[in-house]
């Protein structure tokens, strides 16, 4: 069985080859591990690794791995999951990133309980690329409207845009959506200049991270690869 140093290495060396593909800068795709589900130990493991990006889902189980792991101060917490509006005060404290921004109403909360003395949050814009009524996300055409109102909000940073294609998509139609997605990006920097950085594109896991790479993703979000399959539920 590969141990998580190993299955990061193995995933880094993924990241690099596909970014030399692309022609891309070789540092301009970084993994984010998706460590949901993931005990505090794996996540120290993937530390000692050199990992630092952690993405996590699901709000009390993060917060319990924080306190957990609070003697390494290096950990750069991202929070992509689901956001209930009644749980925005600890996202905006404990988190350096949020991906799953869909609403105005949120990004407000954020901005408004983001503690003064923390630099901005760096946010992305959920976008439900496939119009799938299972997921999360805005609708494309919804976007302009929000990056120009969430951009005037304090102690937040509108970095970009993420999204989860359907998966069960023909590889071509997969392909197909991070473009749009990609796409979508280049219009809103133009379009709005002044609105922050916009330089961020959240896409790709472990089955498709080198077509995410090569369509623009700055960053893959990576579970399965970096920790194995999640033992299953009893």
């Amino acid at each position: 069985m590969s141990s998580i140093a190993d299955n990061l290495g193995s995933v880094t060396r993924r990241i690099q080859k596909a970014t030399l593909q692309a022609g891309r800068e070789p540092d301009s795709v970084k993994l984010l591990a998706v460590s949901k589900t993931r005990s505090p130990e794996e996540l120290r493991e993937a530390v000692t690794a050199g990992q630092r990006a952690f993405g996590e889902n699901y709000l009390q189980e993060a917060l319990d791995k924080i306190a957990a792991l609070d003697d390494l101060t290096d950990i750069d917490w991202h929070f992509i999951g689901p956001i209930q509006s009644n749980k925005t005060r600890q996202i905006a404290s404990a988190f350096s990133w949020v991906h799953s921004v869909d609403r105005l109403k949120v990004a407000r909360r954020l901005s408004e309980q983001r503690e003064s003395g923390l630099p901005p949050l760096n946010i992305c814009l959920q976008v439900n690329i496939n119009n799938e009524q299972s997921k999360s996300g805005c609708q494309p055409e919804d976007l302009p409207e929000l990056v120009s109102e969430i951009s005037q909000l304090p102690g937040l940073t509108l970095r970009g845009l993420m999204a989860i294609p359907d998966p069960e998509q023909a590889e071509s139609a997969l392909r197909a959506s991070f473009r749009k997605l990609t796409n979508t990006l280049k219009e809103l920097r133009q379009k709005y200049p002044e609105a922050g950085p916009l330089d961020t594109l959240s896409m790709g896991m472990s089955g498709d991270l080198e077509m995410a790479i090569a369509e623009g993703a700055t960053w893959v979000r990576i579970g399965t690869a970096v920790f194995g399959e999640r033992p299953s539920k009893s």
